[in-house]
């Protein structure tokens, strides 16, 4: 399955040095792409390209001890697998978790914290980046079909708040709905397309 960001996301990315591109689905993207003057809002819309965390082998970094929440509601950890280092491609590492679920499925925010970009790409489809309480990490969710009423960039979530819905935007298979969620740990910069990643799976494995 595809993954979003930069080599963040989010559906699936080759990293490049320090930069990552889809957290969620990785393409190659280099540092001069990051956002600045003359690249407002979204920095790499007309390229299409999506942001995914820089690989990083059992990494769990300040998130070691922490539980989160399932992220689509229904879902059971039985039917987890972990597919963080999986190809995607010739050069990649899906770099997330799949969760397959029915079209319109919802899905909820795992841990409490801002909502700080919604973003629409070639390959993560309609997407969420949230950081979570201490903006420490992000979470990544891609392929949704479509977001909750009145989701909005700065909005505080709790654990369990509406995200969206389950799809197939992006670069989803349109006969496989599923949600494709990441993790990763932001640098000082705190940029939400960049990171370091961190296999989801662990974590969910522990929800009850």
């Amino acid at each position: 399955m595809p993954a979003p960001l930069a080599t963040i996301p989010f559906p699936a990315t080759t990293p490049v040095a320090s930069v990552a591109t889809p957290f969620v689905s990785p393409n190659t993207l280099a540092p001069s792409l990051e956002p600045s003057a003359t690249t407002p809002a979204t920095p790499m819309a007309s390229l299409g390209l999506t942001p995914t965390p820089t690989p990083a082998v059992r990494f769990f970094g300040k998130l070691e001890g922490r539980t989160l929440d399932m992220p689509v509601v229904g879902a059971k950890t039985m039917d987890l697998r972990d597919s963080f280092d999986e190809a995607r491609g010739s050069s990649r590492q899906h770099q997330a978790i799949d969760i397959l679920a029915p079209r319109g499925t919802p899905v909820v925010a795992v841990d409490e914290g801002k909502i700080a970009k919604l973003f629409t790409s070639k390959q993560g489809g309609l997407t969420v980046y949230q950081f979570d309480r201490d903006d420490s990490h992000a979470f990544y969710y891609a392929h949704l079909d479509r977001y909750a009423n009145g989701l909005a960039e700065g909005t505080f979530l709790r654990r369990g708040d509406p995200i969206g819905f389950v799809g197939t935007t992006g670069n989803a298979p349109p006969d496989t709905p599923h949600l494709h969620f990441a993790i990763f740990e932001l640098g000082p910069e705190k940029h939400w397309w960049e990171g370091k990643a961190i296999n989801p799976y662990p974590f969910l494995m522990k929800v009850k």
